[in-house]
Order: structure tokens, then sequence, then C-alpha cells
């Protein structure tokens, strides 16, 4: 089956007619194919296969043919375009952008290219760093090439975590492989992101200097409170440093 939606999914397939044929306002729908073409300009990576992910993990649900075709609407489309928006613009893991799609966010709260986009503020997850991804999982998500992700793992970008002889990586580290890819059109190599790696480093030592008694307490409350300031804190200096570096840039600029 797949292989022949592949094959054939340049094709815009008839509506489903389970509602009824012809039926009035009834929004067209397309196959994989055509959304790929529909979304390639803004979004040059996305593929056939990017979209059946995004299903696997449960943040699409395209209706289907009796034969088996994915078919998407209007609004299927739109969603999509908001999830690789949140991912590609906000660094958002797959885990987050599924909370924030179910909180109600829609793509008009999503600005679109060269429109200005609101600092949204970080989500770190503290407790719980998500599912693990292997190397070939990072390149599939990630469209980075295997030796860019090796790269960051020996200038100590990434870590990862060794099971069985395989190196498996993080949710927040794939999601930093993905940023960094984008860095790399740009020619930014490995090397050259060791003042990010630094300034996080000091960054983190600061925020734990001030919440340690907090964070090192034996009482529940008081450690799930320490953790809600880590987050706070984390996300007011995402906006501060955001800030910082739009100042200087614009007296670059000038």
């Amino acid at each position: 089956m797949a292989l022949s939606e592949t094959r054939n999914s340049d094709v815009a397939l008839p509506e489903p007619q389970e509602d009824g044929v012809g039926a009035p306002g009834r929004q067209k729908a397309v196959t994989i194919g055509a959304v790929c073409k529909a979304l390639h300009q803004e979004f040059p990576e996305i593929s056939i296969s990017k979209i059946r992910y995004l299903e696997d993990q449960k943040l699409l649900s395209p209706r289907r043919t009796q034969g088996g075709y994915r078919l998407y609407t209007q609004n299927d489309i739109q969603r999509l375009r908001t999830i690789l928006r949140l991912q590609r613009d906000e660094f958002l893991p797959l885990r987050v952008i599924r909370q924030e799609l179910a909180g109600g966010r829609t793509e008009r709260e999503v600005a679109a290219p060269g429109e200005p986009r609101s600092m949204r503020r970080a989500s770190v997850a503290v407790k719980d760093p998500g599912a693990l991804y292997s190397l070939d999982d990072v390149v599939e998500e990630t469209g980075a090439e295997p030796q860019l992700i090796r790269e960051l793992v020996d200038f100590g970008v990434i870590k990862g975590e060794n099971r069985g002889g395989v190196r498996y990586f993080e949710e927040t580290e794939r999601e930093i492989v993905r940023a960094v890819s984008e860095l790399a059109r740009y020619g930014v190599g490995g090397r050259n992101l060791r003042v990010f790696r630094s300034s996080a480093d000091r960054e983190a030592q600061l925020l734990q200097s001030i919440l340690a008694p907090a964070l090192r307490s034996r009482n529940p409350e008081r450690r799930k409170e320490a953790i809600e300031a880590l987050e706070n804190l984390a996300s007011v200096t995402t906006h501060l440093k955001h800030l910082l570096l739009i100042r200087d840039l614009r007296k670059i600029a000038t």
C-alpha cells in the first residue's frame, strides 16, 4: 500500500463520499503528495515520510479511502503547517507541540514567514527528558547530515547515551540538531557552537546557584516549587537573550 500511495500521491483524489456525494461546503481532500507540493516552498525539506512520521506521533489524523489512501483537508494542511512552523521557528519538541495543539494553539497564533513573531516563553521539561532517538531517527526527523551530528558530539554540543552499543539522543538534543542544521546552511559548524555551549553552561550554573538549596530540599513541595521557578527563570533568560541579541543586531544592520 505504501508503495502504491507514494507513486500515486501527486493525484488529487475525489472527496470521501461517506457523508453524501457532492455535499455542499465540503472541503476538497488531497493526497499526501499534493500536501508536500503545497508546503514545499515554505518547507523545502518536507517529505512524505516526514508527514507519515507526524501521523505516527499522533499529531495528524488524515482520513483514509477504502483503498488506504491518506486524504488531507485544508484543516489538516493548516494543522501541519502550524506543526512545522512551531518546529522551525520555536524549536519545540513534538511532545510540547502536541500539548500546544491540545491547548488550542492555532495557525493564526503562529506567524507566517516575514511577519513579526511573538517571543514564546521557553518550555523546559526538567524532570522528563522525553523519548530517546537513534542517529537514524534524528537524521530522518531533522534532515541533518550524520557527519554534522557526529561533529556536535565531538565538540560536546550534544552527548547522547550509549545503550547496547548504539548511541541515542534525547528529544531536546534532537531539537538542538534541528537548530544547528539551520545554522549549517550559513556555514556555521560544530566548532563555532562552542560559544553557545559555554554561554548555556554559565547560565545553567547561575540558575543552579540561585535555586540550589530548594532543589536539594527533601521537602517534595519545596522541590516542586523550585523546579517551577527554574522553568520560569529559563523562560525569562531566554527572552532576555533574545532582546539583547536583537539590540546588538540592530547596531550591526545600521
